[in-house]
């Protein structure tokens, strides 16, 4: 009895509902006589022996398997392949061998399994778009429709490549961003443990030694010493209540829609940072919509990704406005003019691209314009938040060393 080994498309099923996925190895045999095996990620054991059955496999032995959580595939992970992607359809490789040679490339086990699974679909029956959209977490629905469209239109090399440098654009946009917050942050970080140990330990072993002196204590050492009374008696209290805010907001912010409409508009008014974000959003609306367009996506239906991928809220329901408008019979620089969202210079753009007929072409620019802008409205921010910090962590730490001495200079004076 001969034995083979399962095709990829055995090992590649994933049911689309909420269960949790295991990974379980399976043995079978063929409507043949045939020997087949292979793994696949399922909700239980009886949908393995399903999913064979289908395909004409009779399964004998099945066994779950301790899936590996680490290797996480991240957006430059997906962006890297869909370059690589791009590339090789563009020199004339065929696509699953395109995906063999993905799968066989990648350091990240995590993607190597989403590409065997993505390539599993495709040899079953489906199309890349339909594959890619199996798995959504990865793959988002501008992904899709662009895919779609270059397949309907026989110009897939030419989507992908574009859809690639969309997506090294946006990523490089993200990367700025967090640049640009991570410094402060990590000095704020750094400053607040600082300024828990020296109320935890350093404050209370001057206390002793003020105690010694038998002497009244100046008005900023008494407010020093009280607050490090309360951090040496309730630290751990202070330290899970700060946890638990945190935890709080972050898991309220990201089931509520309406705190997150909040959030997100007063981040856009924040100085400074809520410039950066403006600009950053509009050059990622603006790219989207010229990235669609130019595959062509009708407008209306290309407007129905933008407002996601902007990845602002505010944006999302003026995208929606817009997109209402439009189907009215509305220009798409009048609709943007009445949502209130957007400059007046990108209006005009707009405007200028659809009465030449160049629409993706200005807007292309104007997320040109505002990627340049984000570039120099970070390095400004640098430049204005370094002295700032430094100001900040002289006048705190500063302080409260003046405010140590204090009775030490007090009684040298008495002497």
């Amino acid at each position: 009895m001969a034995t083979a080994s399962a095709p990829a498309s055995r090992a590649a099923r994933i049911p689309q509902g909420g269960s949790k996925e295991n990974l379980y190895i399976w043995e079978g045999k063929d409507k043949t006589g045939k020997i087949m095996r292979g793994e696949m990620r399922a909700a239980s054991d009886a949908v393995v022996k399903a999913s064979q059955r289908r395909q004409g496999i009779t399964v004998t032995k099945v066994k779950k398997q301790a899936m590996s959580r680490g290797h996480k595939v991240t957006d430059k992970d997906i962006t890297l392949f869909t370059r690589q992607l791009a590339t090789m359809m563009r020199s004339g490789v065929p696509l699953l061998q395109a995906f063999d040679i993905g799968i066989k490339g990648t350091g990240n086990p995590g993607l190597s399994r989403l590409l065997n699974e993505v390539r599993g679909e495709i040899e079953a029956g489906s199309s890349l778009s339909q594959a890619f959209s199996k798995f959504p977490v990865h793959f988002d629905k501008l992904f899709c429709n662009l895919v779609a469209a270059g397949e309907q239109a026989g110009i897939l090399d030419a989507i992908l490549d574009r859809l690639a440098i969309y997506k090294e654009k946006i990523l490089a946009i993200k990367s700025k961003i967090k640049s640009a917050l991570f410094y402060p942050a990590a000095v704020i970080a750094v400053s607040l443990i600082v300024i828990a140990v020296i109320m935890i330990w350093v404050v209370p072993t001057f206390k002793d030694v003020f105690a010694s002196f038998g002497a009244d204590l100046p008005g900023p050492t008494l407010v020093v010493v009280s607050i490090s009374d309360f951090f040496v008696q309730y630290w751990w209290l202070m330290f899970g209540a700060i946890f638990g805010i945190i935890s709080a907001i972050i898991s309220t912010y990201k089931r509520s829609v309406p705190m997150q409409i909040t959030v997100d508009r007063i981040v856009l008014k924040l100085p400074v940072v809520g410039e950066i974000v403006t600009k950053a959003t509009i050059a990622r609306w603006a790219r989207t919509l010229s990235t669609m367009f130019s595959a062509g996506v009708p407008l209306v239906e290309a407007l129905d990704s933008v407002g996601g991928a902007s990845g602002n809220h505010l944006y999302m329901l003026a995208t929606r406005e817009i997109q209402t408008a439009i189907s009215t019979g509305q220009n798409l620089n009048t609709a943007m003019q009445n949502s209130g969202m957007f400059p007046t210079m990108v209006v005009q753009m707009v405007s200028i691209g659809e009465e030449s007929g160049q629409l993706d072409n200005m807007l292309g620019k104007v997320a040109d314009f505002y990627d340049r802008e984000v570039d120099d409205a970070v390095a400004a921010m640098s430049t204005l938040l370094e002295p700032m910090i430094m100001v900040f962590l002289g006048v705190v730490i500063g302080g409260l060393v003046v405010a140590m001495y204090l009775p030490i200079f007090k009684l040298g004076g008495a002497v």
